[in-house]
């Protein structure tokens, strides 16, 4: 075999489903596997796997193990050559795996390969290539320093600005998103070291393949999308964690760092503050458009969100309204492949736009309006309801 995708989920479910119709898609032509481990979910994700995709592999933790534990498990089970971590909150192209396989398949002495993200808006997403975060580096991040002086090389490193989001290189870290690499390769590595639980332990373990004399590469050639943060809520209990994790990753592989501990706290504080004083703010939606063959789609969604919807039964730039108007655009999956959904978003990334997703063979449409907010799922049919998750 020679690729198994492994999905850790956790009170997910819609973004799961999604994610595994995305994955199946870009296997075609593929002799692989999906594996979706669950950890302990109180939502009916293992319901809804069992019941739509009864051909995968589905491992059900009776506890939230955690993040390292959880894709241990999932690679442990895997019977490919190589293996892809992958989160639950992701849509990836048809042409994800079949070109991040060649790539990998072209190298030397290779870590992993990343590929580009962006977020629900359509925006790169910057965390998709990092550089080693040393204290140096973690205090230029954590002060703002890099977005002061985005040229130089001092002080741009946290994301590996010397890359553009289209400049494909070696880099030092990759998100533990979407990572690919050979199975036997992770496994000399020993996977991801389970003292962290959640954050950190793909900072870890890319660390750990570069000091095997591994080379991690930026891949942009495909893009896929991260709804960032579905699994957690960025909020003081996420910055507690982030940053006890980096007090891990610097006692492990910095003899300590012990400094580093009082601005860790000092950046978590203004972290927080700025949370509080900045939310995300999206300005309703003047216009919604829909594209698809679908009537009924667009009677239910007009009934689910109580709005008035125009269809369009083809994708054509120019039916949509200007900049100026604020409008959510709605891609049927039925109609558009994720690899044409992906460069839409791209394409017309402005704020002034939002976008929803309804995956083929579902009565649903989800999204995400910013980086730093939950995403919404609006159902349909008997069951129609705006939740946000």
């Amino acid at each position: 075999m020679q690729l198994s995708v492994i999905i850790l989920n956790y009170n997910v479910r819609y973004f799961l489903e999604l994610c595994i119709i995305s994955v199946q898609k870009a296997l075609e032509g593929i002799n692989g596997e999906i594996i979706v481990v669950d950890n302990n979910s109180a939502d009916d994700s293992c319901v809804m796997v069992k019941r739509r995709f009864p051909g995968i592999n589905l491992v059900e933790n009776k506890e939230n193990s955690g993040f390292p534990k959880g894709n241990n498990i999932g690679v442990a089970a895997a019977k490919g050559d190589y293996i892809c971590i992958l989160n639950p909150d992701t849509v990836v192209a048809e042409d994800t795996f079949t070109k991040a396989l060649a790539f990998a398949e072209g190298q030397n002495n290779l870590g992993m390969v990343g590929v580009k993200f962006i977020d629900g808006t359509g925006n790169f997403l910057p965390e998709s290539k990092r550089g080693l975060p040393t204290p140096w580096v973690a205090m230029t991040k954590m002060s703002g320093l890099y977005k002061l002086f985005p040229k130089w090389g001092l002080f741009n490193k946290y994301y590996a600005q010397h890359l553009g989001e289209n400049d494909g290189g070696e880099i030092d870290i990759l998100p533990g998103a979407f990572m690919l690499m050979e199975r036997q390769v992770y496994l000399d590595a020993g996977g991801f070291d389970e003292r962290y639980f959640m954050y950190g332990e793909d900072v870890d373990l890319s660390y750990t393949l570069q000091k095997m004399g591994l080379h991690n590469h930026y891949f942009p050639s495909t893009a896929i999308i991260h709804y960032k943060g579905e699994s957690t809520v960025r909020d003081a209990a996420y910055m507690k964690r982030f940053t006890g994790a980096m007090r891990d990753f610097y006692k492990k592989h910095f003899r300590g760092a012990l400094f580093m501990d009082g601005f860790l706290r000092l950046g978590s504080t203004l972290f927080i503050r700025s949370k509080q004083r900045k939310s995300a703010v999206v300005s309703s939606a003047d216009n919604y458009v829909l594209f698809s063959k679908d009537e009924e789609l667009c009677r239910q969604l007009e009934m689910a969100t109580g709005k008035k919807i125009v269809r369009f039964a083809q994708y054509e730039r120019n039916v949509l309204p200007s900049t100026n108007s604020c409008t959510e655009i709605i891609l049927d999956n039925e109609l558009l492949p994720f690899g044409e959904i992906i460069a839409i978003m791209q394409n017309h990334r402005h704020k002034c736009y939002t976008f929803r997703i309804r995956p083929a063979g579902c009565d649903f449409i989800l999204g995400s309006d910013s980086s730093d907010s939950r995403g919404e799922v609006t159902l349909m049919g008997n069951e129609a309801s705006e939740k946000t998750l």
